[in-house]
């Protein structure tokens, strides 16, 4: 095998908790993480060169050494050098259908795509717990992209329980192209405004960790109750970004006025969803959002939940 390809499909948050600081300067969150049908397609092949080499569809995407899916191919090279040694080089293509800067694991997907693309061309024979620890180093968005599907997702966010997968539930997202949150200043915000709030002592952020794993989201999820986890959606990053970025806030109360499930944003933003029992419905509200909002910066699709994370394609 000289060549693969890959589908690395988004993410959204249908809970995000964050819970109290970690001694790594991290935040402790408490996650239930979801996959959907708008994917970006990832080749991979060699070159007789020993480099890494990245191209992309999209021209906002760094082809350079920050881009996550670079960064991932170089750490498979310095873990396994014999294998990259031997084979040489790689080029990446990735196909850019995920938006950038949009708060939907686009670059974490990617990331991920190359580090199961490589273990397959190596032939490394690494099982997917083995690829996640891998994942981790990179980002913490990484180690769920690997599995996908839906899960629970703890610690930094690459602690990963899988949950029952959610198929059916049709997702309305919407951007703004010109409109990006950055992640860091959200959650440092966030400390700065909410930290009196914060779980400290590791034993009862423990325990909050299997309140929520046993609490009203996850049993929806194991029921397959869409109305319930329509009315359960929650993400504490909201509180900072909707008073900050009053499009976002805009875009979440015209879409939250539909015939939906539920409406939310996805991680730090800008990106909102809306859960819908139909694909009608989907695209019903899809065009209601368009005609309230008619801004030519706005972007918007209509998906679905989707049960896997990364998976190979056919040439």
């Amino acid at each position: 095998m000289e060549r693969c390809s890959l589908i690395a499909p988004a993410k959204i948050n249908l809970y995000l908790e964050i819970i109290g600081d970690r001694p790594d300067g991290f935040h402790e969150l408490a996650m239930v993480m979801q996959s959907v049908d708008l994917v970006d397609r990832i080749d991979i092949h060699f070159i007789s060169t020993d480099t890494i080499r990245v191209r992309c569809s999209h021209p906002g995407v760094p082809s350079d050494r920050t881009n996550l899916a670079y960064r991932a191919a170089r750490l498979m090279a310095e873990r396994f050098p014999d294998s990259f040694a031997n084979l040489g080089g790689v080029e990446i293509h990735i196909d850019k259908q995920i938006p950038i800067a949009a708060g939907l694991a686009g670059g974490s997907a990617n990331a991920a795509a190359v580090l199961v693309g490589l273990n397959l061309l190596w032939k490394l024979g690494l099982t997917q717990p083995e690829l996640q620890e891998l994942a981790a180093e990179l980002g913490s968005d990484i180690p769920f992209c690997i599995s996908g599907g839906t899960a629970l997702a703890t610690g930094r966010g690459e602690k990963i329980s899988p949950l029952p997968n959610m198929e059916g539930l049709h997702v309305v997202l919407g951007k703004f192209r010109n409109l990006a949150v950055s992640t860091p200043w959200a959650y440092k915000t966030f400390r700065e405004q909410f930290s009196h709030q914060y779980i400290s002592d590791k034993a009862e952020q423990a325990e909050r960790h299997r309140e929520v794993h046993a609490g009203p989201m996850v049993s929806a999820i194991y029921k397959h109750d869409g109305q319930k986890i329509g009315k359960l959606l929650y993400n504490d990053l909201e509180k900072v970004v909707l008073p900050e970025f009053p499009e976002v806030a805009k875009l979440r109360e015209a879409m939250a006025d539909g015939e939906v499930l539920g409406t939310m944003m996805s991680g730090s933003g800008p990106t909102v969803f809306a859960l819908a029992e139909s694909e009608e419905n989907a695209c019903q509200l899809r065009d209601a959002v368009r005609a309230k909002i008619p801004d030519e910066e706005l972007d918007l699709w209509v998906t679905k939940f989707f049960p896997t994370g990364i998976s190979t394609v056919d040439n």
